[in-house]
């Protein structure tokens, strides 16, 4: 069942919080990398398991991208 978006109210200068955002887009992907956890782990072929660690792996680098994007913007 989809979640309702919620878009983050504005801050002072008139944008969305960004930590509300980078917040949101973490929890999005920790339910994908749950579930492609899931699949690779009942997965009954050997080609259906493969395409679902991909999806992990490519999951968790979008996590790593996204806490460098956080990161990066805290310090500016």
């Amino acid at each position: 069942m989809p979640v309702a978006d919620q878009t983050p109210a504005p801050t002072s200068n008139g944008s969305p919080d960004l930590g509300l955002l980078f917040h949101r887009l973490n929890n999005q992907l920790g339910i994908i990398l749950a579930n492609a956890e899931l699949l690779e782990a009942k997965a009954d072929t050997d080609s259906t398991r493969a395409r679902a660690a991909q999806v992990v792996s490519s999951v968790l680098e979008a996590m790593a991208t996204a806490r460098e994007i956080r990161a990066r913007q805290a310090r500016d």
